[in-house]
């Protein structure tokens, strides 16, 4: 698979969408291990943006790492700051078309009446 590209724009905005996450992997002594590299391809196909904490102290090694899980799950690398590198890998397109979230699927949706307000008949 080709490496996804992103405009800067785009990689802005998944920044400030990975801000507030934390860490989902944690790369222990053990390092980078196949086990490892499933966990995190399980956690992009479910979340597609995830933060990985390397607990590794030599930065040579820690750049080394990010740059071979993305090679290896075909993520795009965001951003790396300390420890912690955060990856997006955009969701696989399936053949069947999906309902995006929140969609109702027809149905009304029904709002729920704040305390104390008085009821529209």
């Amino acid at each position: 698979m080709a490496e996804l590209t992103l405009t800067s724009r785009e990689r802005q905005a998944l920044k400030g969408r990975a801000h507030p996450l934390k860490p989902v992997v944690l790369l222990g002594a053990g390092g980078l291990t196949d086990s490892v590299l499933r966990e995190i391809d399980r956690a992009l196909t479910d979340h597609q943006l995830v933060k990985i904490k390397v607990a590794d102290d030599d930065r040579d090694k820690r750049a080394q790492i990010f740059s071979e899980v993305s090679a290896q799950l075909s993520a795009v690398r965001i951003q790396s700051i300390g420890k912690t590198i955060v990856l997006f890998r955009p969701a696989p397109e399936s053949d069947e078309k999906q309902e995006p979230h929140g969609s109702t699927g027809g149905a009304r949706r029904l709002r729920r009446a704040r305390p104390g307000a008085k009821r529209k008949d």
